[in-house]
């Protein structure tokens, strides 16, 4: 199960219960530029993807974000994917 923090609010608090056989894969986006960024999400059959860090981050490095990936990836043991 994933508990997050929404927006301010009456229903902030975000629960997500699913099986851990549903995980299929860790997910790294990356898009470059100007305003580089790095998200990892989690994606489960049947809900979608999980970002599971903010969207605004911008202090991950690649090798960061990468080392993140892997270690999740290898705990779930499922493949990473990058977008």
């Amino acid at each position: 199960c994933i508990i997050r923090w929404g927006f301010p609010g009456i229903k902030r608090r975000v629960f997500l219960r699913f099986l851990m056989r549903d995980i299929q894969s860790i997910r790294i986006q990356v898009k470059e530029g100007l305003y580089p960024r790095r998200i990892l999400y989690m994606e489960i059959r049947g809900q979608g993807v999980i970002p599971l860090t903010r969207t605004d981050e911008k202090f991950f490095t690649p090798r960061e974000i990468e080392q993140k990936a892997a270690e999740l990836a290898y705990f779930l043991r499922v493949p990473i994917e990058v977008f």
